[in-house]
């Protein structure tokens, strides 16, 4: 579903329609090369921000059709496609936003605060995927956001052994506090019945997303609703996964593996067509 690690980015799959790769692999490029700048090496978060203002300009620049001679192997493809399938240039500024933000890892007072991270380090995946397609009706957008918010939240509870040891927390602090837990509490990366108690609750949350966003995988037709299926039944077979742990993930990183993919198989064949008129996108 995806190559690399960023996260829930399904790129150039099989389900790919091939006139559409070069695009998908150039957002990709573009996305993983940003998230790198914010994530990768020993650099401190006021360089981090910096390479990122670097690689904002570089963008302008490859979208006013000018040459650049920073980040060729990202700008050099993603020129063309810019131009070509017309992309909202909002959407990719708001993922370097994303980005930039995590360079500070910030706390999240609550779960709107974590979804307006969400809504600036996710929704533009989705978008800029449908956008390729000619998809641009608002209550597909509207699910698609959903869906997106509800990978990357998923992410936030596999992830904590990793996040935490690089200083950042995803958990909004009034659920931590209604539990009895502090910041400082997580960082040991110990699994309490508090903290188990916390990750059942975003795991519930994350489920509710996805079923709401769920209807635009059977909606869209063809390969892009095929690879949809996937994707979510990939989110949702990484929360039965951590289920499957009781919840301890502050310690332990739950996969997916090779042996999963029959049953993602199976259950996205299964998944029911909503009653609503479905959308025209190209296959």
């Amino acid at each position: 579903m995806s190559i690399g690690h960023y996260e829930n980015f399904p790129v150039a799959s099989l389900l790919c329609p091939p006139r559409l790769r070069p695009a998908v692999l150039a957002i990709y490029r573009f996305a993983r090369t940003a998230d790198d700048l914010a994530d990768e090496g020993d650099a401190s978060p006021a360089c981090r921000r910096n390479a990122l203002a670097a690689y904002r300009r570089a963008l302008d620049r490859a979208a006013a059709g000018q040459p650049t001679d920073d980040w060729p192997e990202v700008f050099g493809p993603l020129r063309p496609v810019l131009g070509r399938h017309g992309l909202p240039m909002p959407l990719l500024h708001d993922l370097l936003d994303a980005f930039a933000q995590d360079c500070d890892s910030p706390l999240y007072r609550d779960r709107q605060h974590l979804l307006d991270y969400c809504r600036r380090s996710a929704h533009p995946i989705g978008r800029l995927l449908l956008n390729l397609y000619g998809v641009g009706d608002a209550r597909l957008l509207a699910q698609s956001d959903a869906i997106c918010s509800a990978l990357q939240l998923i992410n936030f509870w596999q992830d904590p052994s990793v996040d935490l040891a690089r200083g950042r927390n995803y958990f909004p602090l009034q659920d931590l506090q209604r539990h009895g837990l502090r910041h400082d509490d997580l960082r040991a990366g110990r699994d309490t019945p508090a903290t188990q108690a916390v990750v059942a609750e975003m795991v519930d949350w994350s489920r509710q997303l996805m079923a709401e966003g769920s209807p635009l995988a059977t909606t869209l037709p063809g390969r892009i609703g095929w690879e949809l299926r996937l994707v979510v039944q990939g989110g949702l077979r990484v929360l039965a996964r951590i289920e499957a742990l009781q919840f301890k993930t502050l310690g332990t990183r739950p996969t997916l593996r090779a042996h999963d993919l029959p049953g993602m198989l199976w259950r996205a064949a299964r998944m029911p067509r909503p009653p609503s008129p479905g959308a025209k996108a190209t296959a």
